[in-house]
């Protein structure tokens, strides 16, 4: 549970150009494209940012390319989950498979401002804001687990290391 966290509360439509400008596209890491975090949106973002934060959005966000670099300058930056109406199918997947948690939950959307604080349970999906509890969409028990894992590529190590070391 994180308490207290800021809320960084965008529109709808927010593309991966403006989340992570193309001309940054020859970088790879979370540390490399972290500080290039919704340049193209928010110059002030990575410099407000702080680790568990929480991004909200509105409808389709992460609408555009199919590239993984978007999230993973989210990631980058510390921020616990991101919010919002419903996702771009690929942003959504991509998340998940760096293991950041993206719930949709219109309520709080709705309800939310910028510069807000609340509490985030990112196991749960449940949020609190001004003392009202909200709850997110579930996961499905497979993409829990993976976000769990913290992403694809460890959730397959896990599964497929051998259970007895040689």
């Amino acid at each position: 549970m994180l308490n207290n966290v800021k809320v960084h509360k965008y529109g709808d439509h927010v593309d991966t150009d403006t989340i992570l400008p193309g001309r940054y596209l020859d970088l790879r890491t979370e540390a490399e494209l972290a500080p290039y975090c919704l340049a193209g949106l928010d110059a002030d973002f990575v410099g407000r940012a702080k680790p568990g934060d929480v991004i909200v959005g509105g409808k389709n966000f992460g609408t555009g390319s199919s590239r993984e670099h978007a999230p993973l300058a989210i990631k980058g930056n510390g921020v616990s989950c991101i919010v919002a109406i419903n996702y771009a199918r690929i942003f959504y997947r991509n998340a998940i498979n760096i293991g950041l948690p993206v719930f949709e939950c219109p309520d709080l959307v709705a309800d939310v401002a910028h510069g807000d604080t609340i509490d985030v349970n990112a196991t749960t999906g449940t949020f609190v804001l001004n003392g009202k509890l909200y709850q997110a969409k579930p996961f499905a028990p497979s993409v829990k687990d993976i976000i769990e894992a913290g992403g694809l590529v460890q959730f397959v190590r896990q599964r497929t290391q051998p259970a007895f070391p040689r």
